[in-house]
């Protein structure tokens, strides 16, 4: 009798244990899965509503162009080029890094190839080429450039679309971030933005 006694307490114990954890894996799913997101999902849509719907770039007659935060490739020699994609054409599936090291033969190799690309683009076989242009970033899809590796484009871009070089330099001056703070990083610019703006250009000229 005291054994079985026993037993129905330890499974009473265990029952108990049980309801316990259950409800709290359920309250903390309500919190995680529901509450925390709403609101933060409000908070953000307050305070920050282009954040938070994704930092689409808007052209003038209302179509959404990307976001300001992913790099997209760009043809043409009448555009700026962003970074070269560690992956598939800058596809957020795809993010990351080659992880080859500088001394592989083939990373070497790689970055020639795309020092021979710029320059050709550029009609100039002794263009100093910025690490930026011919390296990816991190992520693979970085859609900043540094200053000097948009200023390099301006001579192709100026020939393809007849805009004065000193126009162009103008304008990345004009959408071109400072230092983070003031204190950190170097002075850049975010290529689909300077190409909106480029977009915006060309449409008044013609």
């Amino acid at each position: 009798m005291a054994a079985t006694t026993g037993k129905a307490a330890w499974i009473e114990r265990r029952s108990a244990m049980v309801r316990q954890a259950f409800g709290l894996s359920l309250v903390l799913w309500v919190i995680t899965g529901l509450v925390y997101p709403a609101v933060t999902t409000v908070v953000a849509r307050a305070l920050f509503p282009h954040q938070a719907a994704g930092s689409l770039i808007v052209d003038a007659d209302g179509t959404v162009r990307g976001s300001s935060l992913i790099a997209q490739p760009y043809a043409g020699d009448g555009w700026f080029h962003p970074r070269p994609p560690a992956g598939e054409a800058y596809d957020p599936l795809h993010s990351g890094g080659t992880n080859l090291a500088v001394a592989r033969p083939d990373y070497q190799a790689e970055v020639l190839r795309r020092m021979d690309a710029v320059r050709k683009e550029a009609g100039d076989p002794a263009l100093p080429v910025p690490a930026d242009l011919v390296t990816a970033s991190g992520s693979g899809l970085d859609p900043d450039l540094s200053l000097p590796a948009a200023r390099a484009q301006v001579p192709r871009i100026s020939r393809a679309t007849g805009i004065p070089e000193a126009e162009l330099l103008a304008l990345i001056d004009r959408v071109a971030l400072p230092r983070e703070l003031g204190l950190f990083g170097e002075p850049r610019v975010n290529v689909n933005v300077l190409n909106e703006a480029l977009r915006a250009l060309l449409a008044g000229r013609r």
